[in-house]
């Protein structure tokens, strides 16, 4: 059986997490250095030693994909740090997505790791879980953990142990073709709240007019909107296999047959097509959905406004956030912890939000009117509501070992369930057993 990159990609990140496991053992971060002291004669003929200085320290800070778009945003914000940092210097790289996990685990086992790094959360957290990265309890102040959204920041908390700083952030909205909700007799000035509201309106419009609530992929957040735990408390074994989420999925499946959702595994790009050519009256995406909508159906774009999603059971929106990490290897822990938090702090939020039309991580940051008056464009709208969303936000897959089989193995599952009408008990039982071999590996 061939291997495809991903796996492949898998297989060296193993690996290079194991050789730098190996070669970490018991070692954290070193100290600050400090040059020798040297002693001088008191009046009275005692000696006295000088005051230790500091050796200047130059930071090496990593990003992903952000040269050149911002590197005005980035060069003026080190200049700013630097002037109020005597003897710190930061000397900044970035990489292309595909390319710095592999470049980060490399350096770190070659022992020449990198400061400050720019990660996924889901990347943080497998580094965290395996002492890549350091834990940023024992340089943080309660207030500046507080200052992130709890379940933002909790994403990387492990056992306990802080992991990352977030960073900006996205959290899904709905869209709305309120022509189409109008036609069935719905008013979009008010929309749904919850999860049980959208199905209930998605069941009308099909009645009214024919059309599709919406079009989605069968993958593994459905567990996680649902409160449906994937994994048990220690990452053991699967923990998705109950009646409670037999129960989910049978109405999952009535949903199919409601006209609610399309019976159909539908990528992004596909449920674009979808709802620009008006056969599904919602749309569940980020704000980077509107770009394309305006492109490929600007009539559409008009009649189109945006609401905070709806949640279901557990109350949370999924967010997929970008973190600040400083990997345990990092020479100079103190003054990394420093400069990841003055990256990471509400005002250089609020002005990378603005630079980067992205959401900030930082509750004080969505009070800045940018977050909260609307032009009435659709992209305010979905920027608003992206913001009042934050407060439920997670990121679901944190800390999960493996997370790309085991999102592959649940995904594969509930395709069989949704699409092909597989027994939901037997599958959930291959899922479970599938999962539980991925996590002995």
């Amino acid at each position: 059986m061939k291997m495809n990159k991903k796996g492949m990609s898998v297989i060296v990140l193993s690996v290079l997490l194991l050789s730098f496991m190996l070669s970490a053992c018991g070692g954290g971060g070193a100290s600050p250095k400090e040059s020798s002291g040297t002693t001088k004669e008191n009046g009275d003929g005692k000696t006295q030693e000088n005051v230790s200085k500091a050796e200047p320290v130059k930071l090496e800070f990593w990003t992903i994909s952000l040269q050149p778009t911002f590197t005005d945003y980035f060069n003026n914000l080190i200049s700013e740090y630097e002037k109020s940092h005597e003897g710190v210097t930061i000397d900044w790289k970035d990489y292309p997505y595909d390319a710095v996990t592999n470049k980060l685990l490399t350096s770190i086992a070659s022992g020449s790791s990198p400061d400050v790094v720019n990660l996924n959360t889901e990347f943080a957290s497998q580094m965290g879980s395996k002492g890549a990265v350091t834990d940023l309890n024992a340089f943080l102040t309660d207030e500046q953990k507080k200052s992130y959204f709890d379940g933002i920041f909790n994403s990387t908390v492990i056992d306990g142990k802080a992991y990352a700083l977030p960073w900006y952030t996205g959290t899904e909205v709905l869209f709305m073709n309120t022509k189409i909700v109008k036609a069935a007799g719905l008013d979009p000035a008010n929309p749904p709240k919850s999860q049980d509201e959208l199905i209930a309106w998605a069941k009308q419009i099909k009645e009214k007019t024919g059309k599709t609530g919406y079009a989605t992929q069968w993958v593994s957040n459905l567990f996680p909107k649902e409160g449906i735990k994937i994994l048990n408390e220690d990452k053991s074994a699967a923990a998705f296999n109950t009646p409670e989420t037999k129960a989910i999925l049978e109405k999952t499946k009535q949903k199919i047959a409601d006209g609610v959702i399309m019976k159909e595994d539908v990528p992004f790009t596909k449920q674009i097509q979808y709802y620009s050519s008006e056969q599904v009256a919602f749309e569940i995406a980020g704000p980077t959905f509107i770009n394309f909508l305006k492109t490929s159906a600007p009539d559409v774009y008009k009649n189109t406004v945006a609401v905070p999603l709806p949640t279901g059971k557990a109350d949370v929106r999924l967010s997929n956030s970008m973190n600040v990490v400083v990997p345990a290897k990092s020479k100079h822990p103190k003054e990394a912890v420093e400069f990841a938090a003055f990256i990471t702090n509400a005002d250089n939020q609020t002005a990378f939000a603005k630079a980067a039309n992205t959401l900030p991580s930082t509750k004080e940051s969505i009070k800045d009117p940018f977050f909260t008056q609307s032009d009435n464009t659709l992209e305010a709208q979905a920027k608003i509501a992206s913001a009042n969303s934050l407060d439920k936000a997670v990121d679901y897959m944190v800390g999960v070992p493996n997370a790309t089989d085991i999102n592959g193995a649940i995904a594969r599952g509930l395709q069989k369930i949704m699409l092909n009408d597989a027994d939901i008990a037997s599958t959930l039982n291959a899922m479970e057993q599938e999962v539980n071999q991925v996590l002995k590996k």
